[in-house]
């Protein structure tokens, strides 16, 4: 882990636990977790699986295009660190994707071919109850992470978890796998979003991403609203 000063790593764990708040988008929110993880600790990319009403694991959100697409095939071979940490509620540190292919083979077929070389998985969990899980990758072959590494980045996703249900005790009184199961559901309005914003401006998905959510925060909308909002009047899709 790169050094990071005090103030600022209290500041990203004030920012992860801050759930209660007007306008919470959960799915903006998961993104941050996954981008403030990566700057953190310098890894390639992180992604985040969530569990839903079933309990399984579904692909969430992730730092970068690279991450997304690897997860989503973690969830549809449903193998992977992620599913081990969450399996077991212990993370999954310092793993040679080199030397993973017996453990993992799909995954580790994938993940080597997007090119990455080690990965770490979290729990999010707060006790005994676990709901979901935190990838993080690296480009190069072996692992970096030491002990101190390993406890920030733990400690990091069980503040994100016990802000998740934090949030759905405190505000909504909901439960929190038919708050996830929603925001799965609008996954799919954001994706398509992404696609035709890259489409129409010639951008990477990564760029597009920026790009929605930059105009979510301008009208002060929910990514999913603003998504929505964005495929109904294509020419919102070139400005």
């Amino acid at each position: 882990m790169s050094t990071v000063s005090a103030e600022r790593l209290s500041k990203i764990f004030v920012e992860v636990a801050d759930t209660l708040v007007d306008d919470f988008d959960l799915l903006d929110f998961l993104h941050m977790l996954t981008v403030r993880t990566a700057d953190l600790v310098g890894a390639s990319a992180v992604g985040l699986l969530l569990a839903d009403q079933r309990g399984r694991l579904q692909f969430m959100a992730a730092s970068d295009e690279r991450a997304r697409i690897l997860e989503i095939f973690q969830v549809q071979g449903r193998e992977g660190p992620c599913f081990d940490a969450f399996s077991t509620g212990a993370p999954v540190v310092n793993e040679d994707l080199q030397g993973a292919g017996e453990r993992w083979p799909d995954f580790t077929r994938h993940a080597l071919a997007a090119g990455f070389g080690s990965v770490h998985a979290f729990p999010m969990r707060v006790r005994r109850e676990v709901i979901g899980a935190l990838n993080v990758f690296g480009d190069t072959a072996g692992g970096t992470f030491e002990e101190a590494d390993v406890q920030v980045v733990q400690a990091l996703t069980d503040v994100a978890a016990i802000g998740l249900l934090q949030e759905r005790a405190i505000r909504r009184g909901e439960v929190l796998t038919e708050q996830l199961q929603g925001a799965l559901n609008s996954r799919i309005v954001i994706e398509q979003a992404k696609g035709a914003i890259a489409q129409a401006r010639g951008l990477s998905v990564d760029e597009a991403f920026i790009v929605l959510r930059g105009f979510a925060r301008r009208t002060n909308r929910k990514l999913t609203d603003a998504a929505q909002d964005m495929l109904a009047d294509p020419n919102k899709l070139t400005v």
